[in-house]
């Protein structure tokens, strides 16, 4: 009995001896700790990455701390025996600067240019084949320009607008570098629509679709224009988001030949009013024009565009804008029994009207208050040429292919 009992004993003993070896191992830590599987192996295989420094290389460019860092083509991140798997820069605020991560990993580079005078924070990891990762932290200062350049923009921010209104830039500038400047606004659509811009000479960029507005889109427009390098050595200085809504569809189509004009809501005639346009020598322009600037009554002088002494009146009645070259279609208390019957006017449509501007029942003061700016106005079977898509918010007579050229 007794052999039996003292090789259970031994076992036990055995076990136990075991037991607090492996104890002693576990309280040791360190990168020479077991794995804890039960072999008591030192340096057994845990599943981990190796022990050690990374052989990852993480690079930042500009150094840190560095002044007056250009807002394009300056910052750059890379690494070498490794992969990048993060990088994350932000700017004073805490926002966060779009990049990616390209070459299987081996660089990242900002998909946006960066704003002037600002203070940025670079962070950036990369892993080498083992798993183990390398850090980086760096931060740095954008330029501040000696020189700026603006844009004024039309509509308005908040406002309603109809169908034909495309979004334009003027710039107090001249702008060499039409690309980058394009690429910095963005347009956001709800629903969404193909949007592109189109320059106008080098201080105009307008952009609009291919068809006019769908009634109700909301439109946002993203100017980033902080930091861009207009041209040599001159900034944008904007970073602002404008929104505007296209209101009721509603186009209406003037054919001199017949002297009435339609208007059409949603596709269908809703008025036919008579109309007196240019007469032969001041033939009113053909083509899509757009109404930008609307005035109860204003003066028109033929001296401003070129007509010196035919005319100046200083109360026209409803009166909006459709060409920078003094395109009107207006109310006229002067035209006789024009109206549905000859062409008598200077180059702008007349309705009929009355002095002052009081009577609500005439159809100059009807197509007034049932039109709003970005309308559009299209004339036809006139003897004149269409009108250059430049001349007013008329980008609408190029095609859709010479606009995106």
């Amino acid at each position: 009995m007794s052999g039996p009992k003292g090789r259970a004993r031994r076992r036990w003993t055995a076990v136990l001896a075991g037991g607090l070896l492996l104890a002693t191992a576990a309280c040791g830590g360190g990168s020479d700790s077991g794995s804890g599987d039960g072999k008591g192996k030192p340096g057994g295989d845990s599943g981990q990455a190796e022990s050690g420094p990374s052989q990852a290389v993480v690079s930042i460019a500009p150094k840190d701390g560095s002044k007056s860092v250009d807002t394009s083509g300056a910052l750059k991140v890379s690494a070498s025996k490794g992969k990048l798997s993060e990088v994350v820069v932000k700017d004073g605020k805490g926002k966060a600067i779009s990049g990616k991560i390209t070459d299987g990993g081996a660089s990242w580079t900002p998909s946006t240019h960066l704003s002037a005078a600002t203070k940025y924070t670079v962070h950036a990891v990369a892993k080498d084949s083992e798993g183990r990762e390398a850090a980086e932290d760096s931060s740095f200062t954008t330029l501040t320009p000696q020189n700026t350049f603006t844009g004024s923009f039309t509509p308005e921010d908040g406002s309603k607008v109809g169908v034909g209104m495309p979004f334009s830039l003027r710039f107090d500038r001249g702008i060499t570098n039409p690309d980058e400047v394009r690429d910095a606004v963005r347009i956001k659509t709800e629903p969404a629509v193909d949007v592109q811009g189109h320059w106008f000479g080098n201080d105009r960029l307008d952009f609009r679709p291919e068809k006019y507005w769908k009634e109700g889109t909301k439109v946002t427009v993203d100017l980033n224009l902080d930091g861009v390098e207009g041209r040599d050595g001159v900034y944008g200085e904007q970073k602002k988001t404008v929104t505007f809504t296209i209101g009721r569809d509603q186009v209406s189509v003037v054919d001199v030949k017949t002297k009435h004009m339609k208007v059409m809501q949603d596709g269908k005639v809703v008025k036919t009013l008579p109309v007196t346009t240019g007469k032969p020598g001041y033939d009113t322009w053909n083509g899509q024009m757009v109404i930008t600037e609307k005035f109860v009554q204003t003066r028109m002088n033929g001296d401003t565009v070129g007509y010196d002494g035919e005319y100046d009146i200083d109360d026209v009645p409803h009166a909006m804008r459709l060409s920078q070259s003094g395109t009107f279609i207006h109310g006229n208390y002067w035209g006789g029994d024009a109206f549905g019957n000859y062409n008598a006017s200077h180059g702008c449509v007349g309705l009929r009207d009355v002095k002052g501007a009081w009577d609500g029942s005439t159809p100059a003061a009807w197509f007034f208050k049932h039109s709003m700016i970005g309308d559009v106005v299209v004339v036809k079977n006139s003897n004149d040429r269409t009108i250059a898509p430049d001349n007013g918010l008329n980008g609408w007579n190029m095609s859709w292919e010479e606009w995106t050229k």
